[in-house]
C-alpha cells in the first residue's frame, strides 16, 4: 500500500487489515479520533509507535512529552507542520510493511 491508498482507505469505517499498529493510530488520527490513536500508539510496544505517540503528543501541543517520545522512538523532534509529519512517518511505516 503506498500513502495514496492509505489516505483513500480513510473513506471507510475500518482500517485496512494487514497495518501495523503504528499504521492503525495514524489511520484513527486522519479519521479525528486521537483517543484511539493514541491507545494504539502506547500498545504497539515498539519504535514505531513510539514515533506516532510522538507525533501525536505534539499534535495536541504537549511539547515534553513529544520529546520523550521522540528520543524513545529515536528520531529528532518534529517542527515542521503537523500534517507533513503525519505524511512522513505515513509513508516510511508503509515502506516498512
Amino acid at each position: 500500500m503506498n500513502l495514496a491508498e492509505f489516505q483513500l482507505s480513510q473513506n471507510q469505517s475500518t482500517p485496512p487489515t494487514g497495518l501495523s499498529v503504528a499504521l492503525q493510530s495514524l489511520w484513527y488520527d486522519a479519521k479525528g479520533d486521537w483517543n484511539k490513536a493514541h491507545e494504539l500508539a502506547q500498545r504497539a510496544g515498539n519504535p514505531s509507535g513510539d514515533w506516532v505517540h510522538a507525533y501525536l503528543h505534539r499534535k495536541e501541543g504537549d511539547d515534553s512529552n513529544a520529546r520523550y517520545w521522540y528520543a524513545r522512538a529515536g528520531k529528532p523532534v518534529s517542527s515542521g507542520p503537523i500534517r507533513d509529519e503525519w505524511s512522513a512517518i505515513s509513508e516510511a511505516l508503509l515502506a516498512g510493511q
